[in-house]
């Protein structure tokens, strides 16, 4: 083609941005000697290339140096070329392409930002809240009546043949003095009903219906349920013999319409049941302290929650329109002027999901029926009382940490992999492992209100490398199926007994 091609002498690495007087000298020959050198002009800040240039330049042109292009340098013909159209076009769109790679770097980096302030925040207003809750517990202990009245357990279960005879146990073992126990069955096909009946246990109910689903089995507890407090459990669930007396203490203050109790992993030997249990310690919790405080709780689990009856049939029982029951009651009881509390004593054993598919449909589950429930409720933001609380504090707190900002995270992480290889990698290690120390000493903090031990925090990293993106993806999936329009079906997650082997191994009492 006639064309020469020429190498750099000297390459000044200016693109690392090494220092002006770096450059200089990286860019000065060797006394006596000519050289082609390497510069850029784009790519990111040339601040220092420039300086370096109003230095170089007239330093070189005293030492008796000139400067030429590489043609007129090797006296050889001129190289430019008139560009023809097709050049052009692929000049321009190659231009705007850097263009807007530098306007998505521009966005990345601010929102990379944003998420790590309000990340921080977050733990923040975690940490003072609880705080305040401990604060909180401390002063009402031994100021208020002792709570006797009369309870019924209702307990729904849908071929929960693994773990139904150890939860009827743990209940039946309750401290509490006035207890009745309802087990509903829901046409289950693994004789769930009758493991209860043949262990004929003094006040223990079985009540049999055709399957209609969770809340259609809760709403028939609720109707045949003598007591006028209740406490919903669900049926691979496992009570402390204090817990039922524990969780019910709060209905003494009679503005208290529920109580959400402490659930806790019981399968936690394995890395995806750590991980879990760190979630329920970390996340969970630390966040139910902090809607108690700003008294907009907008969940009680369904594995363990206390109701006054009068409330449940005010708002209609439990209903079925959303995936989340659980939250959906929760809104319901905030929005006709109750007050929702969490009871950090009352403990709850559940089975979490033991693999990534089962954990995945849970979490699909529980992040839609979320969003269905938010915004079947987000006129609460225009009313007054508990609803309006829940309006403007929990259902924006939400939004944002529960949908947005996980919306986001996947982009995010992948910028930050792209620094860690192409831009200087100490700076995004120590923010990544900065931001890991502050999250680990909250974890701490929060294993020790819980009096759980610190050992599981050895699985924290790889928490926040696996287990979050999971996560991420799962809210990911969960907008696309409510953008599209398409109805997820309930789907129920298999049950190894391993919250039943709690009875045996003592770790329940």
């Amino acid at each position: 083609s006639g064309h020469v091609a020429v190498l750099a002498d000297l390459d000044t690495r200016d693109w690392q941005r090494p220092g002006a007087a770096q450059i200089v000298k990286a860019a000065t020959p060797a006394a006596g000697h000519g050289a082609v050198v390497l510069m850029h002009d784009g790519g990111g800040d040339r601040d220092q290339t420039v300086a370096a240039l109003d230095r170089l330049l007239p330093e070189l042109t005293r030492q008796g140096y000139r400067f030429t292009t590489v043609s007129a340098g090797i006296d050889a013909p001129e190289s430019a070329v008139a560009a023809g159209i097709g050049t052009r076009i692929s000049g321009t769109l190659v231009r705007w392409t850097q263009a807007a790679a530098g306007w998505v770097a521009t966005g990345m980096n601010l929102l990379l930002g944003i998420a790590l302030l309000l990340g921080v925040a977050r733990l923040a207003v975690q940490v003072v809240c609880a705080q305040r809750h401990v604060r909180r517990v401390r002063r009402r202990t031994g100021h208020r009546p002792e709570v006797r009245a009369p309870v019924s357990v209702i307990v729904p279960a849908y071929n929960e043949a693994a773990n139904i005879a150890a939860t009827v146990r743990s209940l039946v073992a309750s401290d509490y003095p006035a207890l009745e126990v309802i087990v509903v069955d829901d046409g289950s096909t693994d004789g769930t009903a009758d493991i209860v009946e043949r262990m004929r246990l003094r006040g223990v109910r079985v009540v049999r219906q055709a399957n209609a689903g969770k809340p259609a089995a809760l709403n028939t507890g609720i109707r045949v349920a003598r007591a006028g407090l209740l406490v919903l459990v669900d049926g691979d669930t496992v009570f402390q013999a204090d817990t039922v007396r524990r969780l019910v203490q709060s209905f003494a203050d009679p503005t208290v319409g529920a109580i959400s109790g402490n659930t806790k992993v019981a399968n936690r030997r394995r890395l995806l049941g750590r991980w879990q249990h760190l979630e329920y310690v970390i996340g969970f919790n630390l966040d139910r302290r902090m809607y108690d405080v700003l008294e907009c709780m907008p969940t009680i689990p369904g594995a363990i929650g206390a109701f006054r009856r009068e409330v449940l049939l005010a708002v209609g029982g439990v209903p079925g329109d959303t995936l989340a029951e659980d939250t959906d009651l929760t809104m319901k009881v905030l929005r006709a002027g109750w007050r929702v509390v969490y009871e950090e004593t009352a403990i709850a054993w559940t089975e979490a999901p033991s693999t990534l598919r089962q954990l995945w449909r849970q979490r699909y589950r529980w992040c839609y029926g979320t969003m269905q429930a938010m915004w079947k409720h987000r006129h609460a933001l225009r009313e007054p009382g508990t609803g309006g609380k829940l309006g403007r504090r929990g259902l924006p707190y939400l939004t944002v940490f529960q949908v947005l900002l996980p919306l986001t995270a996947p982009a995010v992480d992948v910028f930050a992999l792209y620094g860690l290889l192409f831009l200087p990698w100490s700076t995004l290690v120590l923010s990544w492992l900065g931001l890991l120390l502050l999250q680990a000493l909250t974890a701490g903090y929060a294993l020790r209100l819980d009096r759980e031990r610190l050992g599981p925090l050895w699985a924290l990293p790889l928490q926040q490398i696996v287990y979050r993106q999971v996560m991420y993806l799962v809210v990911v999936q969960s907008v696309v199926t409510a953008v599209i329009g398409n109805r997820l079906r309930w789907q129920r997650m298999a049950r190894t007994g391993e919250a039943a082997a709690l009875l045996t191994t003592g770790r329940s009492g």
